[in-house]
């Protein structure tokens, strides 16, 4: 038995992307008012979730991405409203060519159909995966972490019930439409079956079998977790996995811009793929820097204590000539293990290095390619950093917290791939796009050009 019904999904695709800016972005206020209207509701469910979870020992980090009360139900709720100022990215002509006269061929954008996004136990991110692929018009099927299980099924009914209507109104609202009804006498309407959600752990294998519906697979999670689902698909995958990200401070680093970008990447929010995990400090400025960044890290008292009141607020992991500057410090050593940790916690590894260059080989050696930094006065520096990162988001002299869909511009995101094609970074509602060639012509047949009676022009419009 098929755990959603694939006609569904695969039809509220096709007519969801039939429909216009303007509907959409009624059908997303209406769930962002539902959201704000619901708000007590949806920290009351999410608490038990949350009880549950710490039950269960899970650990903090876990717990503070877990938590949605109603200050975060009232952010996603203007998360929306911010995304329905977006363009909208299907229906935009990207290029059109006159192949002869009369013969006129357009590449247009167009949604990608039905998007399966797998999240981890963050429940904010399926109001933002959702209202993305309501945008750009791609039906959705949703499987979050089992923790917020509860909070999932709240979100996704609220979603959807603001979206969608019962057959009846919905086919009377398209009637009143196509009769040019005024737009108060005809609502906008989701097709029904366009969001959907899972909620076991086995219902991800069978999603992944699932290729002659699901069109896109988004796994966000750790590397183990992105490699199985790669593994085990024949549906197209864009990777998000481990979140490994790293600040290099150059010799050329200013110190104040040094200890401001490194403590934001690291504290500002540690449990999440964008947080620094990893300090790389060149040797002429390690004498000077590190004794600096371990005041800034574990000295104030906005510090984020992660122990009882002796440990340090930020734990350093150090490799050996770490470990001799910071002598006296409670500086742990660093194993071989630590430079490709994603710790998602209070814990950052520092390694010292003689040059940018060991700083990139390091980067590409055990990063993940997701978001790292530079921060020097020295453009010559900075522009090779630039050029050999391998990454998905590399910065100079800024947090690598940056790294995310909504500070872009994007309206939010449905993950950060680290792969290459077809979407690489934060991926917003350009990345849920694809497109498909429009032909018009008048009677034109291969045969008058094969034979030499007509020749092709293909003249740029």
């Amino acid at each position: 038995m098929d755990i959603i019904n694939k006609h569904k999904v695969k039809n509220a695709a096709i007519q969801l992307a039939a429909l216009s800016s303007a509907d959409k972005n009624e059908i997303l206020k209406r769930i962002a008012d539902n959201l704000i209207a619901n708000k007590a509701l949806i920290s009351t469910v999410n608490l038990r979730d949350v009880a549950r979870a710490e039950d269960d020992g899970l650990p903090a980090p876990v717990i503070k991405r877990l938590r949605m009360d109603e200050r975060k139900a009232e952010a996603a709720a203007e998360g929306i409203y911010s995304l329905m100022s977006l363009d909208d990215p299907a229906g935009k002509l990207i290029v059109e060519t006159e192949l002869d006269a009369g013969l006129t061929l357009r590449k247009v954008s167009c949604p990608i159909g039905v998007i399966g996004v797998i999240f981890e136990s963050r429940p904010d991110a399926l109001v933002q995966i959702a209202c993305l692929c309501l945008k750009s018009g791609n039906a959705v099927i949703l499987k979050g972490g089992s923790e917020a299980a509860e909070t999932n099924r709240l979100l996704t009914q609220l979603i959807s019930g603001a979206s969608t209507a019962a057959p009846s109104a919905a086919q009377g609202a398209l009637q009143d439409k196509a009769q040019g009804a005024s737009p108060a006498a005809a609502q906008a309407f989701a097709p029904e079956g366009w969001i959907n959600q899972l909620e076991t752990r086995a219902e991800i294998n069978e999603i992944l079998r699932m290729d002659d519906c699901v069109d896109l697979l988004i796994p966000r999670g750790s590397n183990a977790f992105v490699k199985y689902i790669m593994e085990n698909t024949r549906i197209p995958v864009i990777g998000h996995s481990d979140g490994l990200c790293h600040c290099y401070v150059d010799a050329a680093a200013n110190l104040e811009k040094a200890v401001r970008v490194v403590k934001d990447s690291k504290t500002q929010y540690a449990a999440v793929c964008n947080a620094t995990e990893t300090l790389l400090v060149h040797k002429d400025a390690a004498p000077w820097y590190l004794p600096a960044i371990w005041d800034a890290l574990n000295g104030g008292e906005t510090s984020p204590g992660t122990g009882g009141p002796d440990a340090p607020a930020v734990s350093l992991r150090g490799c050996a000539e770490t470990l001799r500057i910071l002598s006296g410090y409670p500086v742990e050593t660093a194993e071989e293990s630590d430079w490709g940790a994603e710790y998602l916690d209070y814990i950052l590894s520092v390694k010292v290095v003689n040059s940018v260059d060991e700083a990139i080989d390091h980067i590409n050696r055990y990063g993940s390619r997701h978001t790292d930094a530079i921060v020097t006065e020295d453009a010559d520096a900075a522009r090779t950093f630039f050029q050999y990162v391998d990454s998905a988001n590399v910065y100079h002299n800024c947090s690598t917290r940056f790294s995310d869909g909504f500070r872009y511009g994007f309206g939010a995101e449905v993950g950060v791939s680290t792969s290459k094609i077809h979407a690489r970074g934060p991926v917003g509602l350009e990345g849920l796009v694809t497109y498909k060639y429009l032909l018009s012509g008048d009677g034109h047949t291969v045969d008058e050009y094969e034979r030499g009676v007509k020749t092709f022009i293909h003249q740029k419009k």
